[in-house]
């Protein structure tokens, strides 16, 4: 070989082939076998089944992370929050319902009207908790389908690394048998066509070099897209776990929370309901106005009792709008990586189109 030879592809090797299998090593020397660096349709159809489905396979991740937004799922437990907010449990039995007459009659109207309202927001309870569950259940289903496109990535990576170790070996023959023997050939002849012929080879083999680097190029493409992928399992896993929060303990625990406050404030119904029925009847028989003035002071009395049970109740409304509100702000921080996620795969796929047309331009 002399001087004038380009800089041979085969001493930068990609695919070490020392550390194939034997089966993969068999593979690729049989795939060598089979390109002819003379015929231009070799050298252009090479590795382009692999190639084609690297590139299709790159766009379908891109578009997985462009249209994969938790915009939906954190407006729906957004709505939760509100809905939770709306219905105020901390305001029941914050008024003191003895305060007017008829005593009873405002207490249990009061009651009636947050049974009234709870029902109504127990319906969009459920709607919401119904549309967080079918969401659950395709990021599920998303997971599963990632882990298969995994798989699949792994495959043409693989495949890959067969016509890239193959286009090795083949450029190997070529610098070490075939183009020294063309070479020496030429200078034997004083035929010009020969020489053309010979310079039309060595053309052939940069154009093969250059087909052998873009399939490196959609090496690279392949091995990024691995993480990528997990990326975008790892925030579909986040949203099941905070939904599957929200499904099996917040909102039972809010819906638990609100029946124990319906059930405290029945009794004391029931209890206040008794007393007057008690003190009004004893009032009527034995004992005068002054007497019924003193039953109503202490009918206030005992109702303003059971309101120190309220505050345990506030309490833990507000643990549960929290937690709901913490859960949306993890949604949005999971949002906004994947817009950052998005702009740095955007920002590679651009910079890789960029240098191959460099190359292109210069070749």
């Amino acid at each position: 070989m002399t001087s004038n030879n380009p800089v041979p592809a085969k001493d930068v090797q990609l695919i070490k082939l020392e550390n194939l299998k034997p089966q993969d090593l068999e593979k690729a020397t049989q795939i060598a076998s089979t390109v002819d660096i003379k015929d231009s349709q070799s050298v252009i159809q090479y590795g382009i089944g692999a190639q084609n489905k690297i590139s299709e396979f790159a766009d379908s991740i891109l578009s997985s992370v462009k249209t994969k937004d938790a915009g939906d799922i954190g407006n729906t437990l957004s709505e939760l929050g509100l809905k939770v907010k709306s219905l105020k449990v901390e305001k029941i039995g914050t008024s003191n319902p003895l305060s007017k007459i008829p005593v009873l009659g405002n207490f249990v109207n009061s009651i009636k009207r947050f049974i009234s309202r709870y029902e109504k927001i127990s319906t969009h309870i459920e709607r919401i908790s119904n549309e967080l569950d079918t969401a659950r259940m395709q990021l599920i289903k998303d997971i599963a389908m990632l882990d298969a496109l995994y798989e699949k990535n792994l495959s043409y990576l693989m495949d890959l690394d067969l016509y890239i170790a193959a286009g090795q070996i083949k450029l190997q023959q070529v610098y070490d048998n075939e183009l020294p023997a063309m070479e020496q050939a030429v200078k034997e002849s004083n035929d010009p066509a020969d020489a053309q012929r010979f310079q039309d080879y060595k053309q052939m083999i940069h154009r093969f070099e250059k087909k052998l680097h873009d399939l490196k190029l959609s090496r690279t493409i392949s091995i990024q897209t691995a993480p990528q992928i997990r990326l975008i399992q790892n925030n579909d896993q986040l949203l099941v776990e905070k939904i599957q929060s929200s499904i099996l303990n917040t909102i039972p625990l809010w819906k638990n929370q609100v029946v124990i406050a319906l059930s405290i404030f029945r009794q004391q119904s029931a209890l206040e309901l008794q007393k007057t029925i008690t003190q009004t009847t004893n009032e009527l028989i034995s004992k005068n106005s002054e007497m019924l003035k003193e039953s109503s002071i202490e009918t206030a009395r005992e109702n303003e009792r059971g309101i120190v049970e309220i505050e345990t109740l506030k309490k833990v409304n507000d643990d549960l709008i929290s937690t709901i509100e913490e859960t949306i702000a993890i949604q949005k921080e999971g949002k906004t990586k994947r817009i950052q996620a998005e702009q740095e795969l955007v920002k590679i796929e651009q910079e890789l189109k960029s240098k191959l047309k460099a190359i292109k331009s210069q070749a």
